[in-house]
């Protein structure tokens, strides 16, 4: 199916709450998604920051036409379609929740939530409302290297999967001199690496493999303290975990993700073992897939390309490297076509909610099994 003929045709308003790393990913979405895909361009109407100041640089930079401190007023703007959220993990639900009730479609930025019992109650609300479209930013699942893998696996190219291995290590809490931050705490970050970094690794594993029935985890924080103005503080959350998992299929799994991990930088890399074959991926080097089939000799390197999922639409040569802002340009795209009557390719938020199922049974586990309520494949 070519979902690029599924878009809306009419142009759209788009609201933007924040303006930090993924504020800006959504902004430049938003600016090439027509461009790129075609269908209408959407109106850039209202973009929030936390002081009038900021919000009306940003606003300027990004090319929105208004400006608001206050995000209550971005989320109920009469001109508004789609509300992106971008904001602290502590905001996600009380500003997703609003745009739903305001009639908006939300493009939410991963974790879904702080708790589990937040997520549920979001998943709740949006299933309330099934005229409004949810989509989680879980971008790396946009990549055409991923897609082509999780094409391979449907169509039997390695067999039965039978385990999945999975790593998501990143450093950018490994310096014990890096101060503390809300990031670090329950309230204003919720989960530690598994929020921030292992929900990503749980998307791929759910998406390649299915949903996962039994969960036995350990988590450590490896930073107990760090400084602040005020003085040491405690770090709440967990600065790496480790899990091992059983998939509803039978399949058995091994997760690890870690914030602390000298010279990682975004080590999303997993393996899949077929009953006649593997698939290895690595985020570092995203425009690799790597397949090995029963009968060769060793693995065969495919890089992107014009046969693998969206790829074309940016460029028509292969080898021609695809990249991280590129994936939410795919992204916008999908949340797009779902608002015009297509498939959500989702995570929407009752997926998400099962990717917040796992990653909160390994942080609750501590040695012991978790049966997690099977989800729907």
């Amino acid at each position: 199916m070519d979902k690029s003929s599924s878009l809306p045709q009419r142009p759209l308003g788009v609201a933007l709450i924040g303006t930090g790393f993924m504020g800006k990913c959504h902004a430049m979405a938003w600016r090439n998604v027509a461009a790129v895909f075609g269908g209408a361009h959407h109106r850039l109407e209202i973009l929030s920051d936390a002081t009038p100041e900021s919000a009306e640089a940003f606003a300027r930079q990004f090319g929105f036409a208004r400006a608001t401190a206050r995000w209550e007023e971005a989320v109920a703007d009469p001109k508004v379609d789609i509300v992106s959220i971008t904001a602290p993990n502590g905001m996600h639900r009380p500003m997703a929740e609003a745009a739903l009730r305001a009639g908006k479609h939300v493009w939410l930025e991963k974790p879904m939530a702080l708790t589990l019992a937040d997520a549920e109650a979001m998943a709740a609300t949006a299933a309330a409302y099934p005229g409004q479209v949810t989509i989680l930013g879980y971008n790396y699942l946009r990549s055409p290297a991923f897609q082509a893998a999780r094409g391979l696996i449907r169509d039997g190219a390695i067999g039965r999967p039978v385990a999945f291995r999975g790593v998501y290590d990143e450093d950018y809490s490994a310096d014990p001199l890096l101060p503390w931050s809300w990031r670090m705490t329950h309230e204003g970050g919720g989960l530690g690496a598994l929020g921030d970094l292992g929900c990503h690794l749980v998307s791929h594993m759910l998406a390649l493999m299915g949903p996962v029935i039994d969960v036995v985890a350990q988590t450590q924080v490896t930073i107990p303290t760090r400084s602040s103005p005020d003085g040491p503080k405690r770090v709440e959350n967990e600065d790496s975990a480790l899990a091992l998992l059983r998939f509803a299929s039978g399949a058995q799994g091994s997760f690890a993700t870690s914030r602390v991990a000298r010279g990682r930088k975004c080590r999303l890399q997993w393996e899949v073992h077929g009953s006649h074959g593997t698939i290895v991926f690595d985020q570092e080097n995203m425009n690799e897939l790597w397949v090995h089939r029963a009968g060769e000799a060793g693995f065969v390197r495919h890089l992107t390309g014009p046969g693998q999922p969206d790829f074309t639409a940016f460029c028509p040569a292969p080898g021609h490297n695809f990249g991280f802002n590129e994936q939410k340009v795919v992204e916008a795209r999908d949340l797009l076509v779902a608002i015009a009557g297509g498939p959500n390719s989702g995570p929407d938020f009752a997926q998400g909610l099962d990717i917040e199922k796992v990653i909160h049974a390994m942080a609750a586990s501590n040695g012991a099994v978790i049966r997690i309520e099977e989800q729907k494949p």
